[in-house]
């Protein structure tokens, strides 16, 4: 069962029944960059320059660095853990650079799937919990899509039920509604076709809303 410490930004609603901190990297500070396909196919050409030569890299770091950065705070919650762990999603990615496969989507699809590995490593060995970070915007968005209406009531609903999934389940509702990735995108970022990612988000929603039943049922 997945141990949930909720981080709600502005513009949110504070629960009694979880634990809320201040964020310091809030999720408005980075514009995640919405690339074009030429603008994809440009940034390839960056990718390759970095296979060839190495020292390279640094040009995707940059781009990317705070990005990966802020994905990996938001569920860390510890800024030192977070740099240590960031740097470690960069050295491998550098190291691994030639077993990339370009797929047609932005490069920071692939560091994302590092990025997971390493967070999801680090909880393993680790006595820590989770931290989501989730705007106001974000949870109304997901409320439409189990056809749930925007009250206060059913939020807090819904944050008692992902406490009922799986770390996997919450970790694709995060890069879907949190971090806003195209299914093109997801689907690089667990390895699968772009049909299996929608259907996996179908049927993770399914089993949001069941968990959502299952909860009031237990307040009733």
């Amino acid at each position: 069962m997945l141990n949930l410490l909720v981080v709600l930004t502005r513009n949110a609603v504070t629960f009694c029944s979880f634990i809320i901190i201040n964020i310091k990297l809030r999720s408005e500070a980075l514009q995640q960059r919405q690339l074009s396909k030429s603008q994809i196919q440009e940034e390839y050409l960056l990718v390759q320059a970095a296979q060839r030569e190495p020292q390279r890299f640094g040009v995707l770091y940059e781009r990317y660095y705070r990005q990966i950065f802020v994905f990996i705070y938001k569920r860390i919650d510890e800024e030192e853990q977070t740099a240590d762990i960031c740097s470690q999603v960069f050295l491998k990615a550098m190291l691994n650079l030639k077993k990339y496969k370009f797929k047609g989507v932005p490069f920071s699809a692939w560091l994302y799937r590092i990025a997971i590995n390493e967070v999801n490593q680090f909880f393993r060995k680790a006595q820590h919990k989770r931290a989501i970070s989730m705007e106001r915007a974000n949870i109304g968005e997901i409320m439409d899509e189990v056809e749930e209406k925007d009250t206060e009531e059913n939020i807090q609903l819904m944050l008692k039920a992902m406490q009922l999934m799986s770390a996997d389940d919450v970790q694709m509702i995060e890069l879907r509604y949190f971090e806003k990735l195209p299914f093109k995108e997801i689907a690089e970022v667990y390895n699968i076709t772009e049909n299996n990612a929608k259907v996996r988000m179908y049927r993770i929603l399914g089993r949001l809303k069941k968990a959502m039943e299952k909860v009031q049922k237990q307040l009733v």
